[in-house]
């Protein structure tokens, strides 16, 4: 079925009222990081503050981004739900997402408390460990809160709610501000007749900050979302609190087949079942999210062997792809909920197969769109954006060549993104999971292995690396979709 125009002109108004709100929020995310790195850049020390934070970050995104992209397993299962009209079953798809998110955490925290003390074993900087492994340890606070708001935040945005998601993570960024403000440098603060002396905690004071924003994110999408049972009334309690058919013979705590499993204190119950196929349907999108990020956090440990300010020019780059990947990333959420509530349509034969094509289109043409923006905007004032950062006149100087070779790899970073959410809204996370892994870690790590050592091109030959790896796994993913569309016409 070829693509046709005036489905694609019908499907960018609701796929784009969707994502704004999301793009929004995505912004306001990572903004938090770059008010961290901005206020790490200004203590005495920047260069050591910013490497010292990058190196804390390495095994948290790595791990609890990694272990948490099993939750978008949901995008697939709730929006599929709601676009056949199963509202329960969406509900019940949040429960089991919710047992999920506790149980993966539990893992998380034993995980990151044992982590610092293999941290100081590296070999790298001494100096930077130290401040590194106490920060990691603060990040490890926000562990539960941030997996929970994953879960919430995959039912809010498959329901069209995506302005609740935009206003916690842009007012999580006043939190954010306004602890590390008093816990990086340190303040006396004044509550009537009482003064109260706060020390300057640096690096470990900005992980605290860290973790307080994101349990303020949990609570004000659980906020959210009973504001959304009260007023649009999905049947939550009833979800909740109801058995399917298969457990309503059972009254003891287990199923016979050891397949249900009822919480105490009037819960509910959820199914081993439903967890095993959200963990089967996820477990290959967070595999996707380690062979990614885990990808930058191998750079991010390669360049740290060269020292602090190689280091904090890398993290000051850094900062800045994610930021625009921010928005590709919102949309391909979006075009992953738009997808899957397509293929749902099509179940009860409300859509056509050419609804799916213009939803997974549409989102691959306005992610690669914008990153052409942002290309042309790193071109034209690396300097400029480095400085926004750091008045350190070393990291500025390490962070620009960095920050024109992302110019470079902006494109095809957008393109690979959206076509991941599409295809995770068709069901299919296995293949971007094997064209990810093979394209960063067969092809883009390999070649800037070579290029940063061997041939000493040093921090800029690894992201060359990068780069090719992006174009490589952008293609490739393309090349999927069109096939996963020509078998559903």
């Amino acid at each position: 079925m070829r693509l046709k125009l005036s489905e694609v002109r019908a499907e960018l108004p609701p796929l784009l009222g969707l994502a704004l709100p999301l793009i929004a929020g995505e912004l306001g995310w990572i903004s938090m990081s770059l008010v961290d790195t901005v206020m790490l850049g200004h203590l005495p020390d920047a260069a050591l503050a910013m490497s010292a934070a990058a190196l804390a970050q390495v095994p948290f995104n790595v791990a609890c981004f990694g272990v948490s992209g099993i939750l978008l397993g949901l995008d697939t299962l709730i929006s599929q739900a709601l676009g056949a009209k199963e509202q329960h079953e969406a509900n019940r798809w949040l429960f089991h997402g919710i047992v999920m998110a506790v149980a993966l955490s539990a893992v998380l925290t034993v995980l990151f408390a044992v982590t610092p003390v293999l941290m100081l074993r590296l070999p790298v900087d001494h100096a930077m460990l130290e401040q590194a492994a106490p920060a990691l340890q603060g990040l490890n606070y926000g562990t539960l809160p941030l997996l929970l708001y994953f879960a919430l935040r995959r039912y809010l945005q498959a329901e069209h709610h995506g302005r609740p998601i935009a206003f916690a993570l842009i007012s999580a960024n006043l939190v954010n501000a306004a602890g590390d403000w008093v816990l990086i440098f340190g303040h006396h603060l004044h509550l009537g007749l009482l003064t109260l002396r706060i020390p300057a905690f640096g690096v470990t004071g900005s992980s605290w900050a860290t973790s307080l924003a994101r349990l303020y994110l949990m609570l004000v999408l659980l906020i959210a979302l009973w504001r959304g049972e009260r007023t649009h009334h999905y049947g939550l309690r009833d979800s909740l609190r109801s058995r399917d058919d298969g457990a309503a013979q059972l009254s003891s705590g287990l199923g016979t087949a050891g397949r249900v499993v009822r919480l105490g204190f009037g819960l509910g119950w959820f199914e081993l079942s439903h967890l095993r196929r959200l963990f089967l349907l996820g477990a290959p999108a967070g595999a996707s999210i380690v062979a990614e990020v885990g990808i930058f956090a191998l750079v991010t440990s390669l360049i740290a062997t060269f020292g602090p300010l190689p280091l904090a020019g890398h993290e000051v780059a850094l900062q800045c792809a994610s930021t625009t990947y921010m928005v590709p990333f919102a949309i391909s959420a979006a075009t992953s909920v738009r997808v899957g509530h397509a293929i749902g349509r099509m179940r009860i034969g409300a859509a056509q197969a050419g609804s799916v094509l213009a939803a997974g289109w549409s989102g691959i043409g306005a992610g690669a769109l914008f990153m052409l923006c942002a290309s042309v905007l790193l071109l034209a004032a690396p300097s400029r954006i480095a400085h926004l950062f750091t008045p350190n006149p070393g990291v500025i100087a390490a962070a620009v060549p960095l920050l024109l070779i992302a110019a470079g790899f902006q494109f095809f970073d957008g393109v690979q993104v959206t076509a991941t959410g599409a295809l995770r809204g068709a069901g299919n996370t296995r293949m971007p999971f094997l064209i990810q892994l093979a394209g960063y870690w067969g092809i883009g790590m390999p070649l800037g292995i070579l290029l940063g050592f061997h041939q000493k091109l040093g921090a800029a030959g690894l992201w060359w690396g990068l780069l090719i790896a992006l174009a490589s796994a952008a293609i490739l993913l393309c090349l999927v979709w069109r096939h996963t569309t020509r078998a559903l016409c």
